[in-house]
């Protein structure tokens, strides 16, 4: 067989890995982020928050300007090595007087 990637097609994109580096920021902090394609971005989140000492209720993530969900994974948001998840303090209120 010529297939030099070892793994059944369709393992990882054309051209891609298995592994994104991801970046997810605050505007305050940078933190990266190393995961798999097929991880649930809940543990990223997860992992965010507790080393900013924030709640995972409190804040919400963004890709692209759209709300990132905690079973979302890279593969179905097709991010990129290198992309960035902005993270955004939840606001409530809004009410006109």
């Amino acid at each position: 067989m010529s297939d030099d990637n070892g793994g059944l097609p369709g393992d990882a994109p054309p051209g891609g890995t298995e592994h994104l580096n991801i970046k997810v920021t605050d505007n305050n902090n940078e933190v990266f982020f190393k995961i798999k394609r097929t991880t649930k971005l809940e543990k990223l989140m997860s992992a965010f928050c507790d080393r900013q000492g924030k709640s995972m209720t409190a804040v919400r993530f963004l890709f692209d300007g759209t709300r990132v969900q905690p079973t979302d994974t890279p593969d179905n948001l097709e991010m990129a090595d290198g992309d960035t998840l902005e993270v955004h303090q939840e606001q409530v209120g809004g009410a006109a007087l």
